[in-house]
This record gives structure tokens, sequence and C-alpha cells, in this order.
């Protein structure tokens, strides 16, 4: 049962820190948009790359992360499906 329990904590953890992130993605650049766009990234304000294209290769690379860390995280408790 401990064992059980460990692996929920850590499945738990890496889904909270990823949500964390996505959060501050979402709404973190949205809040601080007027700040963000004084910066350029390729010619544009830096708010409008984040929204157009930043945020969806951030959110593309979340779900990379947590797929590797879970795949991680069940070949350590032995839960993998191979």
């Amino acid at each position: 049962m401990a064992k059980a329990d460990a692996y929920w904590r850590r499945t738990r953890r890496l889904t909270f820190t990823l949500l964390l992130c996505w959060f501050f993605v979402t709404f973190g650049v949205t809040w601080f948009a007027r700040e963000i766009n004084e910066m350029a990234f390729l010619g544009f304000p830096l708010g409008f790359y984040m929204a157009a294209q930043g945020s969806l290769v951030i959110f593309l690379l979340i779900i990379w992360w947590y797929n590797r860390q879970m795949r991680k995280i069940d070949a350590e408790f032995g839960v993998d499906e191979d």
C-alpha cells in the first residue's frame, strides 16, 4: 500500500506542478501583457507572439514533459505497459 501511495503522490506532484506552469503561461502572460509587449521577438511585441505562437509551443512542451516523466514514474513503480 505504501508503494501505491508513493506512486500517486509523485503523480499528483507532477500534475500540479505542470498545471501551475500552464496557469502561469495562460494567465500570467495575459496579466502582464502591457509590460511584456515592451519587448519584441522576431519583430513582434512579445505579448502578441506569446498569444499567437509561444503559448502553444509551451503547452506542447508541458504535454511532452508530462508524458516523459510519467513513463519514468510508471517504470520506477512497475506499472508501465511494456
